[in-house]
């Protein structure tokens, strides 16, 4: 089985080194992702030092996706900082925009390409009294392309990762009769220590001034 893939908002291919990690586990599996979508410079360069080779469309509200590839599987981690509680908290209302506005763009892709699978990552915050309409906007959205949508908020503590870090997930199938579960939480056999570095360069410690500003 192979599955082409197209990442937008790639960032540094965080969904390719989970495929890769399948792949070496399930010999059967196999994946070839076809492009991203990415504009951060520093964003970019990690993605190409991890994943060479792999075709950069760049800004996703640009793309002209009859030049693209087909693929099966569209990951859109869309920027989370217009729903993050860190954030301002501008939301992600269409035409709006915001950076987390742009989930909007995915829309184009979906529809030219109708990919047998979505995979959405974001700040929990989305799935928040505040935002959960638009969220809610959007799975009717992707219901009315024919898609069944699944979506479940997990913390990266219950997944190997010491780590308190929660996220919404929503799985997208081209399917009315399908079914997903997402993978059951599991004891936490790691702690920070154990994957901390014992020497780092000064350079990546925050200044005096930094600390008591």
């Amino acid at each position: 089985m192979k599955i082409r893939v197209f990442e937008a908002f790639a960032g540094y291919g965080s969904q390719s080194l989970a495929l890769e990690r399948l792949k070496r586990n399930f010999p059967n599996f196999d994946y070839e992702v076809v492009g991203i979508s990415e504009i951060d410079k520093y964003a970019i360069d990690a993605y190409n030092a991890l994943h060479p080779g792999v075709t950069n469309y760049g800004d996703i509200s640009k793309i002209n996706w009859d030049e693209v590839p087909d693929f099966d599987l569209f990951t859109y981690s869309s920027p989370c900082q217009d729903f993050s509680s860190a954030g301002l908290q501008r939301g992600g209302q269409e035409g709006s925009g915001t950076r987390s506005s742009l989930l909007w763009e995915c829309r184009r892709a979906i529809i030219a390409k109708k990919p047998k699978y979505l995979l959405l990552e974001n700040v929990a915050a989305l799935v928040s009294e505040k935002f959960l309409p638009l969220f809610n906007k959007w799975q009717a959205e992707l219901e009315s392309y024919g898609y069944s949508n699944f979506a479940q908020v997990l913390n990266a503590k219950d997944y190997g990762v010491p780590q308190n870090r929660e996220r919404v997930f929503l799985v997208s199938i081209l399917d009315d009769d399908v079914r997903y579960h997402f993978p059951e939480p599991f004891k936490l056999e790691k702690r920070l220590k154990d994957v901390l570095e014992v020497n780092v360069d000064e350079k990546y410690y925050l200044s005096e001034k930094m600390i008591s500003g």
